[in-house]
């Protein structure tokens, strides 16, 4: 943190997991269903009719709304998590990356860097065809998959401000034949892998009736998790499984806004932190733009788990964040869970600038020079972000 004239410098913000296109639900999911039954699954029904409807247009014009609030948040980094490739029915585009150029030159029009994360899904569960909206997140092959990689790679390969990774959608989705594959193809070429694990109880129980092993015991044996492994929500993990995480020195991206909307329940922060897992946050279906919440609620999560404040410790997990945060506060370790553990999860060496908060923002009223950060990550929105700054290495709009 730097003070300046009227002004606190810090590392920008990363979301390393985002869905842009749910932008477009927002305030369409939040009344009850005719079944009375609302939880995850209800919700991804509404959210599969708003997939089956975009097009190259919608959804870059949606991408460049989520983006544009993102930054005027203080992100400038986002990974996202892509997984509508196709037309409606799942016949390819003829230009089969047309929606995956529309997502990146959204985040660049935006004046985001952004790390296209092209989803590799097959099906709709074990023994189960894609159904419905599925039909354009598939690929009939993983070869078919795989050479989307490459071809975003080679489009792409000059760019500064992009980076291509590969995302398995989870374990449902994806047959675990072609898990080790994935791994040594990402390995080959450097790249991340994100992956949803262990967002729901359903997800879990399927696994162990297809494969005998948990998402994550299944993830360890195929050879999948590494240092440029990201497990998307990590919600419902047995004990043992953030050692594995842990060992492979891999990431857990939270997503507290999104997992309170969607009921997903609350991940054991704890254990993952002190297996050393290393942590970062995205906003995943944009129902609020504040990647400050999504940041404190990594901390204000665990003292709803436990019972217990000031969660995140010096002593704890090498800081708290799994990143190597010992000797810092909860503040500061929590600001380097949102910047750079975030920006490294996209496949960024740094946090790609700084971002200026207004000292003279109501927020921090009050507020003592050697607390500022303290208030910054505990109390403060987007409104405290002066987005008229042009912050320095910030990517060019």
């Amino acid at each position: 943190m730097r003070l300046t004239a009227g002004a606190i410098e810090l590392p920008a913000l990363a979301s390393a997991h985002s869905h842009a296109f749910q932008r477009g639900m927002r305030g369409e999911a939040q009344r009850p269903g005719p079944s009375g039954a609302d939880d995850f699954w209800s919700w991804r029904t509404a959210m599969y009719a708003l997939a089956e409807s975009l097009t190259p247009e919608s959804i870059h014009a949606i991408s460049k709304v989520a983006y544009r609030e993102l930054r005027a948040a203080g992100v400038r980094t986002v990974g996202e998590f892509h997984y509508v490739h196709h037309q409606p029915g799942g016949a390819p585009y003829a230009d089969r990356t047309v929606l995956a150029d529309a997502v990146i030159e959204a985040a660049r029009a935006a004046g985001l860097r952004i790390a296209l994360l092209r989803v590799v899904y097959a099906r709709a569960g074990a023994g189960r065809e894609p159904e419905g909206a599925q039909r354009r997140f598939s690929d009939a092959s993983l070869d078919a998959a795989l050479a989307d990689v490459e071809a975003l790679r080679a489009r792409y390969a000059g760019c500064e401000d992009v980076r291509v990774g590969v995302a398995p959608h989870s374990v449902r989705a994806v047959p675990p034949a072609w898990l080790g594959e994935i791994a040594l193809y990402a390995a080959e070429r450097g790249l991340m892998v994100h992956m949803h694990v262990a967002e729901q109880p359903a997800e879990i129980e399927a696994c162990v009736a297809e494969t005998g092993r948990r998402p994550v015991e299944l993830l360890a044996e195929r050879g999948v998790l590494s240092e440029r492994f990201v497990a998307v929500h990590a919600t419902h993990l047995a004990p043992h499984e953030p050692a594995l995480l842990g060992a492979a020195r891999a990431f857990a991206c939270l997503c507290p806004t999104t997992e309170r909307d969607l009921g997903d329940g609350l991940p054991d922060v704890g254990a993952l932190a002190g297996a050393g897992v290393r942590l970062c946050v995205g906003i995943d279906s944009h129902v609020i733009t504040d990647p400050f919440e999504d940041l404190r609620g990594v901390e204000l999560g665990e003292r709803l788990r436990t019972g217990k404040r000031v969660t995140l410790r010096r002593e704890a997990g090498g800081g708290g964040g799994g990143g190597g945060h010992s000797g810092a506060t909860p503040a500061e370790a929590l600001w380097d869970i949102g910047s750079r553990l975030g920006a490294a999860a996209c496949g960024f060496a740094d946090a790609g600038g700084t971002i200026a908060i207004r000292r003279d923002a109501p927020a921090l009223a009050l507020v003592r020079e050697e607390r500022l950060l303290d208030a910054v990550v505990y109390s403060g929105s987007p409104a405290i972000v002066d987005d008229g700054a042009a912050p320095s290495g910030s990517p060019a709009r």
